[in-house]
């Protein structure tokens, strides 16, 4: 570990505790030291022994030590040798389904409408969803993912609980053609997400949007009317597409038997502001008509191989410049919120698909997790990687456990080696989330004793409907 005299009378003029005269001339707010910094920027370049410089929620500078002679903070951070690097972008997800995580793995067929939709029927309320966003983002937190994207119900709520943790989202309020636990009628989630649009249309954490579930879940009509007021509000659009392989003909209307890429160009909805969940079965054709779009793809390959609903063309994505970012999918579809295993699934499912061990290195993973998400979210230009000019979503991974030694390329160390347990600190919009394994803002305490009911009162209702729901054949057939 780099320790020199210079550093250390910089050190102690940074951290202002002279006993003498309090410290009156910092010209930041926190300083990151000693880092391996993985910039992920247009050059991919790697600062060993880095410096980042930070002002509130933004980077203001990054570099060599050299800034040390120029910058003074109240907070400075030694990373310790550590890969630090851009948080992590978690482009799918329904965070409250933590609350089921482990459930319904008895080998049911239909398991998304014989399990999934009446268990949330039962129990889905306001403050379970609360209560287990909470959960979720603590376990994002942890792990360093800094911002996600979401597809759920009372998003208000779910918005309440991500900005208690210090997370950044994308957060998509759940539209379907059946009634749900925040909208009584079909299609009320149109409403409510205009409602919830206006209260978070310009908060520094929560990007609101509107989430049509899937092509064969909502109407042409509807999928028109939400694109529209995408247009109007400048909301984006979360939807599930391609993800099973007989959503052509589940689409009412589809006369042709146009894949859903194709009818959602041919509706007229197929945007820019639209991220498509999974793209598993698409044809070059449908990644044409993405690219032409500008439209993103958020590839969950740890959840479909778990549910074996195919691996998506994201190699054939990624080298057409596809906006790509990865996602885990709900957490009773991968069981993870968390990116780590997602990593080595993202290139070893396309080393398998292709049968070529030569793709998807751990470089191109990495900036998948990262700006790949960023672009996926259109927020590029905000998140992403570490540049000047930036917002301050920042992590640190600690390289000294067995598991991240050596670590001769701290791309591979992170994709094949590195668990969640690694990361010690994340940094959101500027303010630490969590430091040293602790989450700065929840009582954890209290948070466990909410889970503990919301468990108990589960525990019952699932295991019976498990026994029901087996029965039901696929649908995927």
């Amino acid at each position: 570990m780099k320790r020199t005299l210079s550093l250390l009378a910089a050190g102690i003029l940074l951290t202002g505790c002279s006993a003498l005269a309090p410290q009156t001339n910092y010209n930041a707010s926190m300083i990151i030291t000693n880092g391996q910094i993985l910039t992920i920027n247009d050059h991919k370049k790697v600062i060993n022994d880095g410096v980042i410089v930070i002002q509130d929620d933004t980077i203001i500078a990054v570099g060599d030590e050299s800034l040390l002679s120029r910058y003074q903070a109240p907070k400075v951070i030694d990373a310790e040798d550590g890969i630090v690097m851009p948080g992590m972008i978690n482009t799918h997800n329904h965070l409250p389904m933590i609350a089921f995580r482990g459930l319904g793995e008895e080998g049911i067929s239909n398991r998304l409408f014989a399990y999934f939709f009446p268990l949330e029927k039962e129990k889905l309320s306001r403050e379970l969803i609360y209560e287990a966003t909470k959960l979720g983002a603590v376990d994002l937190a942890q792990s360093g993912v800094t911002t996600y994207a979401d597809m759920y119900y009372h998003m208000d709520d779910m918005a309440r609980a991500t900005k208690e943790v210090g997370l950044r989202a994308v957060l998509g309020e759940t539209v379907i053609k059946f009634p749900v636990v925040d909208a009584p009628e079909p299609y009320g989630g149109i409403e409510y997400a205009k409602d919830f649009i206006a209260e978070y249309q310009n908060d520094p954490l929560i990007t609101p949007a509107f989430a049509p579930h899937a092509v064969y879940t909502v109407s042409k009509e509807k999928l028109q009317e939400i694109n529209q007021l995408s247009q109007q509000l400048a909301a984006p659009v979360l939807i599930h597409v391609g993800e099973f392989g007989n959503e052509a003909e589940r689409i009412e209307g589809n006369t042709e038997q146009l894949s859903p890429v194709a009818w959602l160009k041919e509706i007229g909805v197929l945007d820019s502001r639209m991220v498509l969940a999974h793209g598993i079965h698409l044809s070059q054709d449908d990644i044409d008509l993405i690219k032409a779009a500008d439209a993103s793809v958020a590839y969950n390959p740890m959840a479909n191989a778990k549910g074996a609903t195919g691996i998506a063309p994201a190699w054939d994505m990624y080298q057409q410049d596809i906006r790509l970012g990865l996602g885990t999918d709900g957490p009773m579809s991968s069981n993870q919120v968390d990116l780590w295993r997602t990593l080595s699934y993202a290139a070893n499912m396309q080393r398998l698909k292709h049968e070529d061990r030569t793709i998807m290195i751990p470089e191109q993973v990495i900036e998948l997790a990262t700006i790949g998400g960023a672009r996926a979210l259109h927020m590029e230009d905000e998140i992403g990687s570490i540049e000047v000019g930036k917002k301050a979503d920042i992590i640190i991974v600690e390289t000294q456990s067995p598991n991240m030694m050596p670590n001769y390329n701290p791309y591979a160390t992170l994709v094949y080696q590195a668990n969640p347990s690694n990361v010690a600190i994340t940094i959101v919009n500027g303010d630490i989330v969590m430091e040293n394994r602790q989450i700065q803002n929840i009582d954890m305490t209290e948070m466990q004793k909410s889970v503990k009911v919301i468990e108990d009162d589960i525990a019952a209702f699932a295991k019976e409907l498990s026994k029901k729901a087996i029965k039901s054949p696929s649908l995927m057939k």
